[in-house]
């Protein structure tokens, strides 16, 4: 079955990408790739296709604003393409017909297309209504700003990716532009600061003790006063944290101290 596709992203390098990708599959047809949510909206209004694939944050009309537009019982079987693995942790809990994250490698999109060709087969490769409202809502949450923090997060293990629950988390050390998550007495390591990465941690179970370390509140055996400037505290591992003194006033505002 020849599946009729178009490709939405705003990202000229990660179009190309996914246009090579796709091109080596006899059995996809890509019949126009958009640069923004505009042109998206436009041509899927004007012709049907087979399969989308629609990149999550585009500046100006991003995709759920592509997935209000058209309607829910107007789209195609869609796979997201996003940059960031936390809009595919949080937008994509709800079960879509798949996800990507960039940059796309071959392996991991033979398995979406695998997918989307299993549900096309069942004749169930469309979401119900509910399910895409909530993957909507999903979406609006993390462009908007949601309050809802992070339950977990995606991150790499050897040649895997798994979701590494947050509360397993003891400690995150910063690392330059990634963060270091200790975690059951292994290291993970996720591209993305330490400072982005607090402001989608509940405040009142981590806490931000050093400009380098932020802390899992329930992972702290003994806190110690080193002075009127410094401190640090010890983890149920043993292991031994430096806490600044706007780091101690943190956990005195979060009431556990």
């Amino acid at each position: 079955m020849i599946l009729r596709t178009l490709i939405v992203d705003d990202e000229p390098l990660a179009l190309d990408l996914l246009s090579v990708l796709l091109a080596d599959d006899q059995d996809i047809q890509i019949v126009a790739k958009c640069k923004n949510g505009r042109e998206a909206i436009s041509w899927l209004q004007s012709t049907p296709v087979d399969l989308l694939f629609l990149d999550v944050q585009m500046p100006g009309v991003g995709g759920f604003d592509v997935v209000e537009q058209i309607g829910l019982q107007h789209l195609p079987p869609t796979v997201f393409v996003t940059a960031y693995h936390e809009h595919a942790v949080r937008a994509f809990d709800i079960h879509a017909v798949d996800y990507l994250t960039k940059p796309v490698n071959a392996e991991r999109l033979a398995v979406a297309l695998t997918r989307v060709r299993e549900k096309i087969a069942a004749k169930a490769a469309l979401l119900t209504q509910e399910q895409l409202a909530a993957v909507l809502n999903g979406l609006q949450n993390v462009a908007g700003g949601s309050n809802a923090y992070a339950a977990r997060v995606l991150v790499k293990d050897g040649e895997k990716e798994i979701f590494l629950p947050i509360e397993t988390i003891d400690w995150i050390e910063a690392a330059a532009y990634y963060s270091c998550l200790h975690a059951n007495g292994h290291r993970y390591m996720l591209r993305e600061t330490i400072a982005d990465l607090s402001e989608k941690l509940n405040p009142t179970k981590f806490v931000r003790i050093h400009r380098s370390a932020v802390v899992n509140l329930d992972r702290i055996r003994e806190i110690y006063k080193d002075g009127q400037a410094e401190g640090s505290v010890v983890l149920m591992t043993g292991e031994k944290l430096k806490m600044s003194k706007a780091g101690r006033e943190r956990l005195l505002d979060a009431g556990r101290v």
